[in-house]
């Protein structure tokens, strides 16, 4: 009982951790300021990953992204926009594990069978991790001129999802090149 107590806690410090940024590129020589309006690349997606749930979080994350833009000073702007913003989105399904120790997890009494024992991987849980890459495209150029990724646990919790995407975008932002408007 004790272990378990052990191992639900770790999972839940490893469910409640922040989201980590994984990379940051900007192309050198890029004037933000030269840009005063952004818009998003539509996404398109099939097969399972086109569930209204995905809609929905797809929504929410475009929404706190353009909340960002915005307190950069960007407008949204549907025609014609100086940027573009292209979202790449990944799920994995991870396993979280335990090596066995012999100090801990052998058994007590083998019995004249001469049972053996061995040391092994054991399952303890599961998650999802998301990972998420934005790229911010000059529209006249064709050229991307800002990129990041973000990476988090997805909660299991539906009214997570929402604080887990503004923590996300505002790491994710932290180091955005701001125009001087």
């Amino acid at each position: 009982m004790h272990r378990f107590i052990i191992y639900f806690l770790a999972f839940l410090f490893v469910g409640c951790s922040s989201a980590k940024v994984l990379n940051i590129e900007k192309a050198e020589g890029t004037d933000f300021n030269a840009y005063k309006t952004f818009d998003f690349y539509k996404i398109e997606a099939s097969g399972d990953t086109a569930s209204q749930q995905f809609a929905e979080r797809v929504e929410k994350l475009e929404d706190a992204i353009a909340i960002k833009m915005q307190n950069f000073g960007y407008l949204l702007s549907k025609t014609n926009p100086d940027l573009l913003i292209n979202i790449g989105m990944t799920v994995d399904e991870k396993v979280q594990s335990r090596q066995t120790d012999f100090r801990t997890d052998a058994p007590r009494y083998t019995g004249q069978r001469r049972y053996s024992w061995k040391s092994e991987q054991v399952k303890v849980g599961s998650y999802r991790q998301g990972t998420v890459v934005v790229e911010v495209v000059d529209r006249k150029l064709d050229k991307m001129v800002w990129s990041g990724a973000v990476q988090d646990i997805i909660p299991a919790k539906e009214s997570r999802i929402e604080s887990t995407i503004k923590n996300g975008v505002q790491k994710l932002f932290a180091d955005y090149p701001r125009a001087n408007k």
